[in-house]
C-alpha cells in the first residue's frame, strides 16, 4: 500500500511539473527598438541566447556571433542579443546606443532585443526561465558573466548552456547546429 501512495505521489509530481514547463516560445520580449518580439516566431530554429555588453572584455565576442549568424542563419539558426548591465555596470547605455555601437562596431544584423536583467530580483522571466531546472526541465544554471550563451532546440526546448569564455565559433556550438552531438 505504501509503495503504491508513494508512486501516485511521485507521478502526480512530474505530471505537474511536466504541465509547468515552458519552452522558449512561451516568452515575448521587446526588441532594441522597443517593438514587442514573439519568441514564437522562431519555431523551427535553433536559437543561441547571449546576455551581451559593450564595455566588456568579451565584447569582441560580438564579431564571431554576427559570423555564427551569417553562416548559419540560412539553416535555421538565429542568435539573440540580450545587453544586459548586470555585471560591473558593463553595459550602460540606452538602446539607442547599443544598437549604434553594435552597428558601427561589429556590424551586428542578428536580432538584439532591449536590455534587460539576467539575475538578481529583477531578473527578466526569459533568464529565470533559463536558470531554473523547475521552470525549464534541463538544468539549473547561473549566469556568471557577461556573453554567456544559452542552447535552445527547434522545439524551444533548453539543450546546453556556454559560458563566457566559449568562443561563438567553438566545437561546442557549432557541433549542436551541425548536428554532430
Amino acid at each position: 500500500m505504501k509503495k503504491i501512495l508513494a508512486m501516485s505521489v511521485l507521478m502526480f509530481i512530474s505530471i505537474a511539473l511536466m504541465a509547468q514547463a515552458k519552452s522558449f516560445y512561451d516568452f515575448k520580449v521587446k526588441n532594441i527598438d522597443g517593438d514587442d518580439f514573439d519568441l514564437s516566431s522562431l519555431k523551427g530554429k535553433k536559437v543561441l541566447v547571449v546576455n551581451t555588453a559593450s564595455k566588456c572584455g568579451f565584447t569582441p565576442q560580438y564579431e564571431d556571433l554576427q559570423k555564427l549568424y551569417d553562416k548559419y542563419s540560412s539553416r535555421g539558426f538565429v542568435v539573440i542579443g540580450f545587453p544586459a548591465n548586470n555585471f560591473m555596470k558593463q553595459e550602460p547605455g540606452s538602446e539607442a546606443e547599443i544598437k549604434q555601437f553594435c552597428t558601427s562596431n561589429y556590424s551586428v544584423t542578428f536580432p538584439m532585443m532591449s536590455k534587460i536583467s539576467v539575475k538578481g530580483n529583477d531578473i527578466h522571466p526569459l533568464y529565470e526561465w533559463l536558470t531554473k531546472k523547475e521552470m525549464n526541465g534541463k538544468m539549473d544554471s547561473k549566469v556568471k558573466w557577461n556573453f554567456q550563451k544559452y542552447m535552445i532546440d527547434e522545439n524551444g526546448k533548453l539543450v546546453d548552456v556556454a559560458f563566457s569564455k566559449t568562443n561563438p565559433m567553438d566545437d561546442q556550438i557549432v557541433n549542436w547546429i551541425e548536428n554532430k552531438r
